[in-house]
């Protein structure tokens, strides 16, 4: 079965993720914090990474460009899962190596095209 790691301060964003991709068949398991995300990155494995943008501390483009730097984690897809709707942000996002991009609210259809175009689904 497909792992994911969902990287979202808000909590309730994050676990309905989570359930979500349960859905559609992948093991995913939440991070509520950029830095709980890369300690989590030590020992688990995960064939996607979905990423907020708008986190405090560490924001999502820097989580990115961090795991896209490192040669552990530069193949893993990132989905980029963002509130903000500017085209821009998009283009950063994916400029920095995301593969996708989806603007929330997520969907379970929207989530399935982005594990596909992963290659996880």
């Amino acid at each position: 079965m497909p792992k994911a790691l969902v990287i979202d301060d808000n909590r309730m964003v994050a676990d309905t993720l989570c359930d979500m991709l349960g859905i559609l068949g992948v093991t995913a398991r939440p991070a509520y914090s950029p830095r709980t995300a890369l300690e989590c990155l030590k020992t688990f494995t995960p064939n996607v990474v979905l990423l907020d943008l708008n986190m405090p501390g560490l924001n999502g483009l820097e989580v990115l460009r961090y795991l896209k730097r490192d040669p552990a984690f530069k193949d893993i897809p990132v989905v980029v899962v963002t509130s903000d709707p500017l085209p821009q942000t998009a283009w950063e996002a994916r400029n920095d190596g995301a593969l996708a991009v989806i603007v929330k609210p997520a969907t379970l259809e929207s989530l399935q095209a982005a594990l596909h175009q992963a290659g996880v689904a």
